[in-house]
């Protein structure tokens, strides 16, 4: 009985630290994609205390603050977002004290420490919020956080992502409005730069001789639907293993259990491991354009690919995650060999021996759980227009293509009034 009680409670104990699942993650995916946004916040509230524990709090409030934007309510998202901004530099400003538990039980004991680019994007969308309300200089004050933070991490990262090409961009746009055009020249210069680095094209939108006389109204259109990260199990032979845990990463070292058990024996054999990956989420909408008073205006074209950001990030985690899963296994591995000879010694019986050893084998695998917590409810793209327009009151639509070229939706924005010489900024959200 103590052995099933010890197996329910650990049981229950790495369900409690999975975060959200991908049938939970699909379910408000249907919900965006149907322009259910507010029901889409509805579902998450509901889940909060089941899927988002206190460790993950700065993605509840990430992942609610994308939606409440999409919903048009800028006021709530920003409110979201200050708090997941202040949760993620508190984790930032403290020493990963989790470490120990990520080798001995998995990485989802950790506290949800945001990737560089969630973290970067969060200013983008705070500045956003702030212009949807016309306050222009809270914006100001999130485009000096977002480019002082990418100058943090250009200085200290020389490869991987250490810069974020749209997040620089949209801050030149809103230091333009601001009429701080030394900071928009070193933001766009930035920007141009890491697109560049990327290689990514370098938007391109033409700006009239006498554009001071108009107005701009630029359209961000939110697209499509992140590749979600699922649990998948890998059999790995342990010489495979031992070589990675041999193998430490930065901040890393090899641990005295991986020298143990190298001298056990345990080459030879192998065993299943858990790993994140990347599951499509497939959109049909692949491209857009918007008209002005029923005139087409102009193509929109793609400033960020948040879903190669994703990917690469998974990539240059993965040799340290590897480190982990490599040393987590042979430590188990270890406990295992050891409960066997313990169990057996003490009770001069091989058989009790062999059941000792299933039973610790058995609560190293209920703990072995891929760490698939990401903000997944970010848009896989971002695509931008800049049209110049008189000043006056026009009619913007923005016009959905598939594929193929062929117009399968539309999003009005109303009446949209603009002066001379200011800038409004549109978003709408697509996930079909």
């Amino acid at each position: 009985m103590r052995v099933r009680a010890a197996v329910i409670g650990l049981a229950l104990f790495c369900s409690a630290c999975a975060g959200p699942s991908l049938r939970y993650k699909k379910d408000i995916n249907r919900l965006v994609a149907a322009q259910n946004f507010t029901p889409a916040v509805s579902q998450l509230e509901e889940n909060k205390n089941k899927l988002y524990k206190e460790k993950d709090a700065a993605l509840y409030f990430l992942d609610k603050a994308a939606l409440l934007h999409d919903a048009q309510q800028p006021a709530k998202s920003d409110e979201a977002l200050s708090t997941a901004q202040n949760i993620i530099e508190q984790l930032y400003a403290k020493s990963v004290t989790g470490a120990l538990g990520t080798l001995l039980i998995n990485d989802l004991t950790t506290p949800y420490y945001a990737a560089p680019y969630e973290k970067a994007l969060t200013f983008f969308y705070r500045g956003m919020n702030f212009l949807q309300q016309n306050d222009l200089q809270g914006a100001l004050v999130e485009a000096r956080k977002a480019v002082f933070y990418l100058a943090q991490l250009r200085g200290t990262k020389t490869n991987g992502y250490n810069d974020d090409a749209f997040v620089q961009y949209f801050s030149s746009l809103v230091f333009e409005s601001g009429a701080q055009r030394d900071d928009a020249r070193i933001s766009r210069q930035n920007a141009l730069n890491a697109y560049q680095k990327n290689g990514w094209p370098v938007p391109d939108f033409p700006v009239p001789a006498n554009a001071d006389q108009m107005g701009e109204i630029l359209i961000f259109h939110y697209n499509g639907l992140l590749p979600l990260l699922k649990n998948q199990t890998m059999q790995v032979g342990w010489d495979k293993l031992l070589l990675w845990a041999s193998s430490p990463v930065e901040g890393a070292r090899v641990s005295p259990q991986v020298q143990n058990a190298v001298m056990a024996g345990l080459t030879g054999r192998s065993v299943t491991l858990a790993f994140p990956v990347f599951e499509e989420q497939p959109y049909q909408t692949k491209s857009s354009f918007v008209t002005a008073d029923g005139v087409f205006a102009q193509a929109t074209q793609k400033v960020q690919d948040t879903s190669v950001l994703a990917k690469n990030y998974l990539q240059e985690r993965t040799p340290a995650m590897l480190f982990r899963l490599a040393t987590r296994a042979v430590i188990k591995q270890t406990a295992v060999v050891q409960a066997r000879h313990a169990a057996a010694q003490a009770a001069q019986d091989d058989t009790v021996g062999e059941l000792a050893g299933m039973f610790v084998n058995l609560l190293g695998a209920l703990t072995e759980t891929a760490d698939t917590r990401q903000w997944f409810t970010l848009p896989a793209e971002v695509r931008l227009s800049r049209i110049f327009v008189a000043p006056g009151t026009h009619e913007i639509k923005l016009w959905f293509q598939d594929g193929y070229g062929n117009i399968i939706g539309e999003h009005n924005f109303g009446p949209v009034r603009v002066r001379a010489g200011e800038r409004v900024f549109l978003h709408h959200r697509t996930a079909k």
